[in-house]
C-alpha cells in the first residue's frame, strides 16, 4: 500500500473510534431549545397564560396579573375626533377571560394563545364604554407582550393607565 493511501485509512479508522452519547446526557436539541427559550426566540410555557399588551391599528388591551389570581384588564380604541372606546376592569383566566368593565360590561373574550378575539356583540351596557361611532366588539388583538410591567404601563385613549393603578 502506498503512504498516501495508508494514511487516508488511517484518518477513516480514526474518525470511527468516536465515544457514542451516553442515554443519560440530554439531546443537543434539548440545549438549543433551552437556550432559544432563554433569548425568547421561542415562546415560554407560561405565554400560554394571557398577560401582557395585545394590539390591533388603533386597538390596545392590556392584562395584569393582580395577587388575587385574577387580572386587571383594560382595552382602548382610538380613531381620532371623537370616536373611541376606554374600559377597565378585572377578569378570571379560566376556558375564556371573562372579563367584567363595569356597569354590567361583562366580557367573554376567547384566547388562542397568540391573540385575544372580542365577541361580536357586546351587552349593551358596554355602548357607555365608547363615544362616537367606536366600539370594542369583534376586534381580533394579536400579542404585542407577554410583560406585564409593559401591560401596567399601557396607557389608553384617554391618556390614563389602562392596567395601573392611578
Amino acid at each position: 500500500m502506498s503512504r498516501r493511501v495508508l494514511a487516508l485509512a488511517m484518518l477513516l479508522l480514526a474518525g470511527c473510534e468516536r465515544a457514542t452519547p451516553t442515554p443519560s446526557s440530554p439531546p443537543a436539541g434539548a440545549a438549543l431549545e433551552r437556550a432559544a427559550t432563554s433569548a425568547g426566540l421561542v415562546p415560554a410555557a407560561a405565554r400560554a397564560r394571557p398577560v401582557g399588551v395585545f394590539a390591533a391599528e388603533a386597538a390596545r388591551l392590556c392584562l395584569a396579573p393582580r395577587p388575587d389570581g385574577t387580572v386587571r384588564v383594560g382595552a382602548s380604541v382610538d380613531y381620532g375626533a371623537g370616536q373611541r372606546c376606554v374600559a377597565r376592569g378585572v377578569g378570571r383566566i379560566g376556558a375564556t377571560l371573562a372579563a367584567d368593565l363595569g356597569a354590567g360590561c361583562a366580557v367573554a373574550l376567547a384566547f388562542d394563545g397568540d391573540a385575544l378575539v372580542v365577541p361580536a356583540t357586546l351587552p349593551i351596557a358596554c355602548d357607555s364604554r365608547c363615544s362616537g361611532r367606536a366600539a370594542l366588539a369583534g376586534l381580533r388583538l394579536e400579542r404585542w407582550s407577554d410583560s406585564a410591567a409593559e401591560a401596567i404601563r399601557t396607557r389608553g385613549a384617554d391618556g390614563r393607565l389602562l392596567c395601573g393603578d392611578e
